[in-house]
């Protein structure tokens, strides 16, 4: 897939990958991704970490992650503020409890798998359908996070505008709360309408202009960050895809723009 999309999307600023995907492969398949990470930036974002589990934190697992890291020189290792395993593993994101008990259980774990990767953890928030147990708005939880384990934030803004239809809150509020000097990088995606007041994280359609509104916001709260723009399935040639990349470059030239004419004014 590298091979076929790398040489014909020039220009792009960096890519995401998923360690998982790759660290079983090689013999020619490690061959053909090094040529492509001497030659670009990447980033790795997980699948599998389950930082909000029950179970033993799989050190083997985190070791592995860290190899890779470095075999290929990726500073940014990006997983999901959420668990995917219990007794073995669900092959879903799960909502972690918003709760005090529940902060302290992902700080320690967060803080365990920094000492193995010898670099900060960036943690995404996430999307999620049902809040068991919550003692906790998701913002004080997500800022607890940061906070007490040192880790970084990927900040997507689709699952903020998600989050904030299907839980009602206000997603402009909420954005403003992260803090500026967390934010490793983001993400931008489409998803779907199941109703006016049910929105699912898909990645599976075009981002749609309130979430193209809130990206932009987020660059003028917090100043221009890298943007993963993410697709899943349903993916359109490639040009069309392109044209959603030249959009993010274009809110972040404007934002940029902007913040140097208010430091001038």
């Amino acid at each position: 897939m590298l091979s076929h999309v790398l040489p014909s999307a020039q220009g792009m600023d960096f890519w995401e990958i998923a360690p998982e995907n790759w660290i079983p492969m090689g013999g020619k398949y490690q061959k053909i991704l090094r040529q492509f990470t001497e030659q670009n930036t990447f980033v790795c974002h997980g699948l599998s970490l389950s930082i909000g589990s029950p179970d033993p934190l799989d050190v083997n697992f985190v070791k592995a992650v860290k190899g890779f890291l470095d075999e290929h020189h990726i500073l940014f290792y990006s997983e999901h503020l959420s668990y995917c395993s219990g007794n073995g593993h669900l092959y879903d994101l799960m909502p972690i409890p918003f709760t005090e008990e529940a902060v302290k259980h992902v700080v320690q774990r967060v803080k365990q798998v920094q000492d193995i990767l010898e670099r900060p953890l960036v943690l995404e928030n996430v999307s999620y359908y049902a809040a068991p147990g919550q003692q906790m708005t998701e913002q004080e939880f997500t800022l607890s996070i940061l906070k007490e384990s040192g880790c970084m934030l990927l900040l997507d803004v689709n699952n903020i505008y998600v989050n904030s239809i299907n839980h009602r809150y206000d997603a402009s509020q909420f954005l403003a709360a992260m803090p500026s000097d967390k934010i490793a990088y983001g993400h931008i995606a489409g998803h779907y309408d199941e109703a006016d007041d049910l929105k699912v994280d898909t990645h599976g359609a075009d981002v749609i202009e309130p979430v193209w509104q809130l990206l932009q916001q987020a660059y003028e709260l917090h100043g221009v960050f890298p943007t993963v723009l993410e697709r899943d399935f349903n993916i359109p040639p490639l040009t069309e895809l392109l044209s959603e990349v030249t959009h993010i470059k274009q809110l972040q030239q404007a934002a940029a723009l902007a913040n140097v004419s208010k430091r001038l004014a």
